[in-house]
């Protein structure tokens, strides 16, 4: 039996904040076992080298179980994009919406957060991948929900900005660690960045933003000659 759009862009949507409330459970038992929850302040805690190791492997096995709800709730490829995007948007969401009354943290949006550990390190202050994910959930919406038929597949030109602007915010999250890597000196984890440029991460924001919102177009119509 065909699932309506509505119960499987809900299902994806229950499934990724479900997996977003177990994701900052984890993180409020590793900062209560290190005695820490903001994960900037000055002069933190280390983690332990296992839990460094065991952590990368977790963000793996989540990226897996995101594109694994995506393949099973979308009909199609665009379907299925659209799942995974959404997917990702409102677990990143939900993640630090959870954390606040579990940890008390972030206390803002402006507080600097490490997002993720591969290839390098990435960090950003949280409104930064809170706006990214906010365009995964627009899009990903689009294509779940208009599915294969009421989408047209996207521009060169979207993709190409689309593609130029995710590489450029990731190239950003992760500057601080290439400098590190260029002054060939171990990369650490318990020192945010001095500054953020956020003028640069806009116009990167912005070129993913044009994908984002061609997914909302509606296809040309079919025309029939005479």
């Amino acid at each position: 039996m065909k699932r309506s759009v509505c119960s499987r862009w809900l299902a994806v949507t229950l499934y990724a904040l479900a997996m977003a409330w177990v994701e900052a459970a984890v993180v409020c038992y590793l900062r209560t076992i290190i005695g820490e929850f903001d994960p900037a302040r000055p002069a933190p805690t280390p983690l332990p080298g296992n839990l460094i190791g065991a952590e990368m492997i977790r963000e793996v096995a989540t990226l897996i179980m995101l594109g694994t709800v995506a393949w099973l709730a979308g009909e199609g490829r665009r379907s299925r994009v659209g799942a995974f995007l959404l997917a990702f948007g409102v677990w990143d969401i939900g993640y630090y919406v959870f954390l606040v009354p579990l940890t008390g943290w972030p206390h803002g949006l402006a507080d600097w957060d490490i997002l993720f550990l591969l290839p390098l390190p990435w960090w950003g202050p949280v409104w930064a991948p809170v706006s990214i994910a906010l365009l995964m959930i627009l899009a990903g919406s689009g294509w779940l929900v208009r599915g294969e038929e009421g989408t047209q597949p996207l521009s060169w030109k979207a993709i190409g900005a689309g593609t130029i602007g995710a590489l450029g915010a990731m190239a950003i999250f992760m500057l601080d660690a290439l400098r590190q890597l260029g002054e060939e000196r171990p990369l650490r984890l318990d020192q945010p960045p001095a500054d953020f440029p956020e003028l640069l991460f806009g116009v990167t924001w912005m070129l993913m933003a044009i994908p984002a919102l061609a997914v909302w177009r509606r296809p040309a119509p079919h025309r029939t000659g005479r």
